[in-house]
């Protein structure tokens, strides 16, 4: 009876969640998330490291591995409050030293847009804004605390910490990708 009863609380506790969420966020239910940090780099320098994509992991401690599947798609592994969860994502805008623009084509519906701003010849901001719909009671619950902000906040906070220490990129990739009729288009 015990089980029973807190199962109906557990149910009855997501469906509240998850009409709050839908309140509180964009028109399809979800959520955005929007952090900044300014890096003492130039911002050929801070681009140029944000395009190596498998190396995400040394920054962002939620994610395990990244895979670059070709110039624009990417298949992600990472952890959203201990839950492992898997998806693709496809690059629809890419303008060197200016933005990298995403969006998930499977797995949690997400999108983004990561912006590099100069200030000066030696300093970058870095401008990361995301859009996410929760799909279950776990992100929706990670969603309601804003880890999605908070965990944005500190993968900026050890971007910063990476790139000031090195001082230089590990590559880079020059190209540039712009969404089109037929889906995103890749420039060399």
């Amino acid at each position: 009876m015990k089980r029973l009863l807190t199962l109906a609380v557990v149910a009855a506790g997501s469906a509240y969640l998850a009409k709050y969420l839908k309140s509180k966020g964009n028109a399809q239910g979800g959520s955005t998330a929007r952090e900044e940090i300014t890096v003492d780099v130039p911002v050929r320098t801070a681009y140029d490291q944000w395009t190596q994509f498998e190396e995400f992991p040394k920054f962002m401690n939620s994610v395990h591995e990244i895979r670059q599947l070709d110039d624009k798609r990417l298949h992600w592994k990472a952890d959203v409050l201990g839950k492992p969860i898997e998806w693709d994502a496809e690059i629809v805008e890419q303008i060197p030293d200016k933005r990298i623009a995403w969006r998930s084509t499977t797995g949690t519906p997400n999108s983004g847009v990561v912006r590099f701003e100069p200030q000066g010849a030696s300093r970058t901001k870095i401008v990361l804004e995301m859009s996410y719909t929760p799909t279950d009671a776990v992100e929706s619950a990670g969603d309601l605390i804003g880890a999605v902000g908070l965990e944005a906040r500190k993968n900026l906070k050890r971007f910063k910490e990476l790139i000031e220490s090195r001082g230089k990129e590990t590559g880079a990739w020059r190209g540039t990708i712009q969404d089109g009729p037929d889906g995103p288009r890749v420039t060399h």
